[in-house]
């Protein structure tokens, strides 16, 4: 989703400039929610479904922690975005150990194309519930919104689920304390932070904001068929994708133009591995062109995981 931010937008600026200060330290966590060893077995019957864990024997009782180091790592990836101009925000969870690695600052910020999976959330519970059913061709938007971030058919589905309204739904039951539905009616100035998206997509795998099992599997079936390029043209490969090259990922990306005059912001978010192990979220603002911006969040995601893998 390319977009130029509304002027009203000055009206959260110390907000975003907030959330995107350089994370001068990184903070290890215990998760909210202790989740432990959680493998999903991604060799189902059914391709969109997120089978349940199987059992786990004696010497997987305690799996390896992939986020030792990971806190040094991150801000050295801090603070060579800011030598060259870039603000960074980010969330890691490690969802066999509940750990999280973050850094920034957590104040809300423009979340972009991002929101599509708000969008793409709410309208599959509607499918769930029979209040509703897509069409061949409703189906195919469907996933051409969350695999090439197309935006106009991201405003059909905003549209007919009531615009905000959707965001609120969403929010309330995935306990999204953070997020908030846009001051101007766009669905690309849905407020969220990382810590809420990371929340938002271990949710999603395990069930736990409502959303059947099947229905999960279609969302993160399209993020896993990301394009190159969205509808629009613009490279989608940046951050996640391109940085962890040797790892199974399944993202949702967002940009946006210019801010202030000059300034990109993008987001890669998304689930990492092949048994949906990690999920991040980081955001980036930089006053640089758009292949500048997209180059220092990749290279800000490969010194967090050197390898191409976590």
């Amino acid at each position: 989703m390319r977009r130029h931010l509304s002027m009203l937008v000055t009206g959260t600026a110390t907000a975003l400039i907030g959330v995107l200060v350089a994370a001068s330290s990184a903070e290890v966590n215990a998760g909210p929610n202790d989740r432990s060893a959680r493998p999903v077995n991604l060799l189902s019957a059914d391709p969109h479904a997120i089978p349940q864990a199987p059992a786990l024997g004696p010497l997987a009782d305690a799996p390896p922690d992939a986020t030792v180091g990971l806190d040094v790592r991150a801000r050295a990836a801090a603070s060579k975005a800011a030598q060259d101009g870039a603000d960074i925000s980010f969330t890691v969870l490690d969802r066999n150990t509940g750990r999280t690695v973050s850094g920034g600052d957590g104040a809300p910020f423009p979340i972009a194309s991002v929101s599509k999976l708000f969008i793409a959330d709410d309208l599959l519970l509607q499918v769930a519930k029979g209040q509703r059913q897509m069409t061949p061709d409703e189906r195919e938007s469907f996933d051409v919104m969350l695999r090439s971030s197309d935006d106009s058919a991201a405003e059909v589905f905003w549209g007919e689920g009531g615009g905000s309204s959707i965001i609120s739904r969403v929010t309330s039951r995935y306990g999204l304390g953070s997020t908030s539905a846009p001051y101007d009616g766009n669905w690309w100035n849905t407020m969220s932070t990382t810590g809420d998206l990371v929340r938002y997509y271990d949710m999603l795998l395990d069930g736990a904001g409502g959303l059947p099992a099947d229905q999960a599997g279609v969302i993160l079936g399209d993020l896993s068929k990301s394009t190159p390029a969205g509808v629009d043209g613009y490279p989608q490969r940046f951050g996640i994708p391109d940085a962890l090259f040797a790892e199974p990922v399944a993202v949702k990306q967002g940009w946006m133009c210019c801010w202030n005059g000059g300034n990109w912001l993008h987001m890669t978010t998304g689930v990492i591995g092949a048994d949906h192990r990690f999920v991040m979220a980081m955001a980036s603002l930089q006053p640089v062109d758009d292949a500048t911006a997209r180059a220092t969040m990749t290279q800000a995601v490969k010194t967090m995981f050197p390898g191409g893998r976590i």
